[in-house]
C-alpha cells in the first residue's frame, strides 16, 4: 500500500541539465510547521527533515549556514523537495520518525549499535512461558530484559533463575510432546506443567517475581517473599519457608554483584537510561546506561559513523532511533550530556508510546549540569571514552580519513607525516615557536620542536614564521628528512611566507596548508553567537577550502593546530618565567650568570625561592648562607610576583 503522505509525489528522472532550483522551491512552501522530503533525480528518497518553519529551514540550505556534509552534494542530486504541512511541531516529529524508519533515507542519522546483545525474552501469550534467549527484541508483545553483554553474563541470570524460582526450561517441541516429568522436576527446579496439572495462576505468581527480578526491583521482590516465607512458617510449611528463604539469599547475593547507584530525589527510584556522547570529527559513540529501581543493570555502546551532523541533531535523531522502533523499553527519564531542541516534543511523543502499552508516567528528559544526575553522566561518558577508543580508533579509520585529506586538499601525496608550526609572544616579547608532529594521524610527540625566535624583534610572526621554517627546512635539507604536509596556524598572510621561506631554499615539492581559526561572527545581541567555519587555504587559491566542519578531516587538522598551539604556549610560558627570575636576581649584588643559572635550574620561579627556606637556597651549589639571606631579603619584600 502507498504511503498516503507520498502519494503523487514521485518524479520523473531528470537528467543532469535539468537542474533542480531550490530557491524557486521556497517560494511556494509555507511557514507552517511540517517535514520535508528531499528526492533524488531519480524520485528517491535521501532526507527526511522536520521543521517549526518549514520555509526558514529550507532556506538554510541557501545561505551556506548548514555545514552538513551532504548540503554540498545537493547541486549535484536534488531533483525535488516535497513538503506535508502539520498542525504543529509534535505532529511534524512523529511523521519524521516514520517515514525515516519506512524509507531509511540515505543522509539521515542512522542508528548501528557496534554488536548484536543478548536479550531475555519472556512471552505473554502462554500459560508456561519460559526465559528465552534472543539477539533482538521483536515488536512480539512479549517481554524483553537485557541487553546482556556476553553469553556468560546471561547464562548466570537464566542459572540462577531456573535454580530459585522454578520456571520450564525446556523448548515448546518438548514441552508439548513430554510424556513424563524430566530431571529438572525431579531436583525440584521445575514445577512439571508438561505433565502435571500445575495451577496457572500459581505458574503466573512465579512468572511475575520473576520480571521483578530482572527489572532490578530488589525491594518488591524480597518484601513479598519475606511475607510468603512468614507465611509459610506460620502455616508450620517449613520446606517451602525454606524455600523462600533461599531465593532471598539469592536475590540479595546477585545485587551485590551490580553497581548500585543511589537514586536521587524521593519516593520510588525512577527508571533511567543516562547516555554519554563521544565525538571525533564524524566518527560518534553514543553509551547507555540502563539504571532500573536505583540499581545499574548494564551498559551497551552504539557506534555511529560518517555523521557530519551537529551535535544536538546527532543526539536527537539517536533517541528517536532508540526508543521508536520499540527494540529498547522507554524509562522514566532520559538524562542526556547536553540539551536538545526538540526535548520537549520528544517528551511528549515517548509518554504516548508508553501509554500505550498501559504505563502512565511522563516521560522525562533532562541535561543536567550538577548533582547526582551529573554524577550518573560522569560514569557514562566514561564508558563513552572507553567504547570510543576500543572500537573507532582503529587504523582503517585513520587511514579513511589521511585519504580524504589528501583528496580534499589536492594534496601531491597522502599525509602521513604532519608538521604544524605556531608562533606565540606577549607584546613582542619571549618570540617564540613550536612544531607539533602527526604520523599517520597520531601525535608523535618525541618528534615535536620548539624554536627561541633569534632575529625578530617584537611581534612580527610572519618574520618569526619565515625565520623558524627557514631553519627547520635547513635541517631537513641537510638530513633529507621532509615532512607530506606543512600546517601554518593562520590566514593567506602566514600561507605566503611559508611559502617564500621554502622556495628561498628551493624547496617545492611539499604541500603547505594554512588552517585560519573560527572567529565569532557579529549578529544581533538577542541572537546567540556564531561562529565562522574552520578554513584551509592552499597554494595557487583565491579562496579557502571550507570542509565540513564536523568531518574527520577537520577535526584530524584542528587537533594537530591545537596541539602546536598547546606547545608554543607552554614553552613560551616556561622563556617568560625564566625571564622574570633572571631580570630579579640581576638586581641582587653578588649573583651573576653562574649563580642565576644554579638558582633557575634549582627553582624554576621567584615564588619558588621566597617558598624556599634561606637554608634551601644556601644549599645551591656556589651560593652559600650569606648570599643566600641577601636574596632573600630582596625578594621577600616582592609581594605578588610570580615567574
Amino acid at each position: 500500500m502507498q504511503d498516503p503522505a507520498l502519494a503523487g509525489s514521485v518524479a520523473e528522472p531528470k537528467s543532469p541539465v535539468d537542474a533542480f532550483d531550490l530557491g524557486e522551491r521556497i517560494k511556494l512552501v509555507p511557514t507552517e510547521p511540517g517535514v520535508y522530503l528531499m528526492k533524488d533525480r531519480a524520485g528517491r528518497i535521501v532526507y527526511v527533515g522536520k521543521a517549526r518553519s518549514l520555509k526558514a529551514r529550507l532556506r538554510n540550505y541557501l545561505t551556506g549556514s548548514d555545514t552538513r556534509f551532504f548540503v554540498g552534494l545537493l547541486q549535484q542530486v536534488l531533483g525535488d523537495v516535497e513538503v506535508i504541512v502539520t498542525r504543529n511541531e509534535k505532529e511534524a516529529l512523529l511523521l519524521e520518525n516514520e517515514l525515516i524508519k519506512a524509507h531509511q533515507p540515505r543522509f539521515n542519522v542512522e542508528l548501528k549499535d557496534d554488536k548484536n546483545f543478548l536479550h531475555i525474552r519472556i512471552a505473554k501469550d502462554q500459560d508456561y512461558p519460559r526465559l528465552e534467549v534472543v539477539r533482538r527484541p521483536r515488536k512480539d508483545g512479549a517481554l524483553y530484559f537485557g541487553p546482556y553483554h556476553s553469553a556468560t553474563a546471561i547464562r548466570a541470570t537464566i542459572r540462577l533463575v531456573n535454580r530459585h524460582f522454578r520456571l520450564r526450561t525446556c523448548r515448546e517441541s518438548v514441552f508439548k510432546n513430554r510424556v513424563r516429568p524430566c530431571l529438572e522436576y525431579q531436583i525440584h527446579r521445575c514445577p512439571g506443567p508438561c505433565v502435571l496439572s500445575v495451577p496457572v495462576a500459581q505458574y503466573a505468581d512465579d512468572v511475575r517475581e520473576v520480571v521483578l527480578f530482572l527489572e532490578g526491583r530488589a525491594s518488591e521482590l524480597t518484601d513479598a517473599l519475606t511475607a510468603k516465607m512468614k507465611l509459610a512458617a506460620r502455616d508450620e510449611h517449613f520446606e517451602l519457608a525454606a524455600h523462600y528463604r533461599d531465593q532471598i539469599r539469592a536475590v540479595n547475593d546477585s545485587l551485590e554483584t551490580q553497581h548500585v547507584v543511589l537514586d536521587p530525589g524521593t519516593g520510588r527510584p525512577r527508571d533511567r537510561d543516562v547516555l554519554g556522547f563521544k565525538r571525533e570529527g564524524a566518527r560518534v559513540i553514543v553509551s547507555v546506561l540502563a539504571i532500573r529501581s536505583g540499581t545499574l543493570l548494564g551498559a551497551e555502546s552504539y557506534a555511529l559513523r560518517e555523521q557530519e551532523f551537529p551535535d544536538e541533531e546527532v543526539l536527537s535523531g539517536f533517541v528517536a532511533r532508540l526508543y521508536g522502533d520499540g527494540r529498547r523499553a522507554i524509562p522514566d527519564e532520559i538524562v542526556l550530556p547536553f540539551d536538545v531542541e526538540d526535548a520537549r516534543v520528544r517528551e511528549e511523543w515517548l509518554t504516548e508510546i508508553r501509554a500505550k502499552e498501559g504505563r502512565t508516567r511522563v516521560v522525562r528528559i533532562v541535561a543536567p549540569r550538577r548533582g547526582d544526575l551529573a554524577r550518573l553522566l560522569e560514569i557514562a561518558q566514561k564508558n563513552a571514552d572507553q567504547a570510543f577508543d576500543e572500537r573507532m580508533r582503529g587504523g582503517d579509520t585513520l587511514r579513511a580519513t589521511l585519504l580524504g585529506l589528501q583528496k580534499r586538499l589536492h594534496l601531491a601525496s597522502v599525509p602521513r607525516r604532519m608538521e604544524c608550526f605556531d608562533i606565540s609572544n606577549i607584546q613582542g616579547t619571549d618570540n617564540v615557536a613550536s612544531m607539533a608532529v602527526f604520523i599517520d594521524g597520531e601525535p608523535a610527540k618525541a618528534e615535536y620542536r620548539t624554536f627561541k625566535i633569534k632575529g625578530v624583534e617584537g611581534a612580527n610572526d610572519f618574520a618569526s614564521m619565515y625565520e623558524v621554517l627557514s631553519r627547520r627546512f635547513s635541517r631537513a635539507i641537510d638530513e633529507d628528512s621532509f615532512p607530506d604536509l606543512v600546517v601554518i596556524d593562520g590566514g593567506k598572510g602566514q600561507l605566503h611566507m611559508a611559502e617564500k621561506a621554502l622556495e628561498d631554499l628551493g624547496v617545492f615539492d611539499v604541500d603547505i596548508v594554512s588552517l585560519a581559526k573560527a572567529r565569532a561572527i557579529d549578529v544581533d545581541a538577542n541572537m546567540a553567537p556564531e561562529r565562522s567555519a574552520e578554513r584551509v587555504f592552499i597554494r595557487g587559491a583565491k579562496n579557502a577550502i571550507i570542509m565540513p566542519q564536523n568531518s574527520n578531516e577537520v577535526f584530524l587538522l584542528t587537533r594537530l593546530r591545537d596541539e602546536a598551539h598547546r606547545f608554543a604556549i607552554t614553552f613560551h610560558r616556561a622563556q617568560r618565567t625564566k625571564r622574570t627570575l633572571a631580570s630579579k636576581l640581576d638586581d641582587i649584588a653578588g649573583v651573576g650568570e653562574a649563580r642565576k643559572k644554579a638558582l633557575l635550574e634549582r627553582f624554576g620561579s621567584v615564588r619558588r625561592i621566597r617558598e624556599a627556606s634561606v637554608d634551601d637556597v644556601a644549599s645551591v651549589p656556589g651560593i652559600g648562607s650569606e648570599t643566600a639571606a641577601r636574596i632573600k631579603r630582596v625578594l621577600g619584600g616582592v609581594a605578588g610576583m610570580e615567574g
